[in-house]
């Protein structure tokens, strides 16, 4: 693992923060879960998007500028530590855009990417089930086939940026569980069958959205209720029956690299250090071992990712491993945000630690969503360490 950079890196680099200094809100946008704060977010992904900074690894004909990993990491750790605001295309641009960059279509990379990097299409992710969480292959949403395309039905819970988005992207049961690509029974103990990925519009005929609010009142998801929503054959991704497949590949970007990049951490523990060296009491040894373990951890992510990096550059690809990634980030996150609050104390949750609570609510998901991390401990477990399968 090469961690010298190259000039034409160091130059991105600086192209990078130059921008993000002169561009940045200088007041920090309302909460991207709420009606304002949505638009506001939405316009600051087009004003990323003119500048062709929105997806700055995607080719130039979808809106981005053809660069490596090495430079979106680059970015990415730019990005964060000018405190720009979160990305409220997160969904579509780190989990559906490399679906489609891996099974879509000509026309559908044509169609959907382009206003996804702008911001004018913000996508929802549609996954989870009311009986379906961790065990999405047991999901009962249908999809029936009709003349042009399918009509889909059922519910689907929890979903991502749902209460304020354009449209969304799941699986859905196109025939029975263990059935092949023409619907044909094969082996009904194999439910990961039979499931097709489609994408569909949340204001279309059929459609019911239901925001769900958090303990703040803020709907930062939703439930879709689906009552034969017609969806064209262009808007299935990959081939009907074979949509668990196509969805590994999604699940595995939400848990790798994209979803939580290590800039977001090592600009989060280097506030935190600006915090203690605020408020840290030096006689408090406990306290201060935790802010090193933080910026420790901040680092060792950071590390294991360009290691990761190095595999991409070299032609290889990231299975089960992401699971190990997902369960340290989701981790790392709540033990970060905890030591920041401890070290501003109460008054911290109505001052300067405002931020710090927010994002603690925010980390205590980290371990539910992208696969509960019970879940991606089995995977390890059987995958990386060759270990029984069945409940221990």
């Amino acid at each position: 693992m090469d961690l010298d950079f190259t000039a034409g890196e160091e130059e991105f680099r600086r192209r990078a923060r130059d921008w993000l200094a002169a561009h940045v809100p200088a007041e920090p946008l309302p909460s991207l879960e709420t009606r304002e704060g949505f638009a506001a977010h939405r316009a600051w992904e087009s004003e990323l998007a003119a500048a062709r900074w929105s997806v700055v690894s995607w080719p130039e004909e979808y809106g981005g500028q053809g660069v490596d990993i090495v430079k979106w990491l680059v970015f990415e750790e730019e990005y964060f530590a000018a405190g720009a605001p979160g990305r409220v295309s997160q969904n579509g641009i780190n989990l559906l855009a490399p679906t489609l960059f891996d099974f879509g279509t000509e026309e559908q990379r044509a169609r959907v990417l382009p206003p996804m990097a702008s911001g004018e299409v913000i996508w929802a992710q549609a996954w989870s089930e009311p009986e379906s969480g961790s065990d999405l292959a047991s999901l009962r949403s249908t999809a029936r086939r009709t003349d042009g395309g399918w009509l889909i039905s059922g519910q689907k819970t929890w979903s991502s940026r749902a209460a304020f988005a354009d449209r969304a992207f799941g699986l859905f049961r196109s025939g029975p569980a263990g059935s092949s690509t023409d619907g044909s029974a094969t082996d009904s103990a194999k439910p990961h069958r039979g499931l097709t990925y489609l994408m569909f519009p949340l204001d279309a005929d059929g459609v019911s959205v239901r925001p769900i609010g958090r303990l703040d009142g803020k709907p930062a998801f939703a439930e879709l209720f689906l009552d034969d929503v017609f969806v064209p054959d262009e808007d299935v991704i990959g081939e009907p029956g074979q949509g668990w497949r196509i969805a590994m590949s999604t699940t595995s970007n939400e848990r790798g690299l994209t979803l939580r990049s290590p800039g977001r951490f090592v600009a989060a523990a280097d506030r935190l250090v600006g915090q203690w060296r605020t408020h840290g009491d030096p006689a408090d040894t406990a306290l201060r071992d935790r802010v090193a373990d933080a910026v420790i951890g901040a680092r060792a992510y950071q590390l294991f990712t360009w290691a990761n990096a190095s595999r991409f550059a070299a032609g290889e690809t990231i299975g089960a491993e992401s699971s190990l990634n997902k369960v340290f980030w989701s981790e790392y996150d709540i033990a970060l945000h905890e030591t920041a609050l401890d070290l501003l104390g109460a008054e911290g949750e109505l001052t300067d630690g405002g931020e710090w609570a927010e994002g603690y609510v925010f980390s205590l998901a980290g371990p539910i969503y992208a696969g509960t991390n019970e879940i991606q401990r089995d995977i390890i477990a059987e995958r990386l360490l060759g270990l029984p399968k069945g409940r221990r």
